[in-house]
């Protein structure tokens, strides 16, 4: 039973943690973030075992972890107020190629990451091409591109 309370204590702390810490995909991480991660994961994994090193409180914590996510994926499930608080929502960081600085600031989301992913996915050169860029709950940046011409080639009449 210490395992399960152990297993609990923790996945709370860890989702506590990662809610303030912010939403980044894998594909943002710099090479200290993975590093940092794998301390992490390091010291949660004596913290979750304590003393007992056996294979059978190794299944306890990570069936009590799994059980964990499962329950709070279905209370959420029942309960979209809850899923809002421990999930987020997406949020709209650019808005009519105009940077919502504040919210980008809260999110640790640079201009140049908003940029980034205009170009990889819709092809788009500058800030005022973009009508909104949304904070996904991901941590993926959707892209959705202003109406009407984009860019030198289009004003130009071509």
């Amino acid at each position: 039973m210490d395992a399960v309370l152990r297993a609990a204590a923790i996945y709370l702390f860890m989702l506590l943690l990662f809610r303030i810490a912010g939403r980044r995909t894998l594909s943002n991480l710099t090479n200290f973030d993975f590093v940092l991660l794998l301390v992490i994961g390091e010291a949660t994994q004596q913290a979750l075992l304590g003393d007992d090193f056996s294979v059978t409180n190794a299944f306890i914590v990570i069936v009590a972890l799994i059980g964990i996510d499962i329950g709070l994926s279905l209370v959420k499930e029942r309960s979209p107020r809850l899923g809002k608080v421990l999930d987020g929502v997406p949020m709209v960081i650019v808005e009519h190629g105009k940077p919502l600085h504040p919210r980008m600031e809260r999110a640790r989301v640079s201009e140049e990451d908003v940029l980034q992913s205009a170009r990889q996915t819709q092809g788009l050169e500058r800030m005022d091409q973009i009508k909104y860029a949304v904070l996904e709950l991901g941590g993926s940046i959707s892209i959705i591109p202003q109406d009407g011409p984009r860019g030198p080639a289009s004003e130009s009449g071509r």
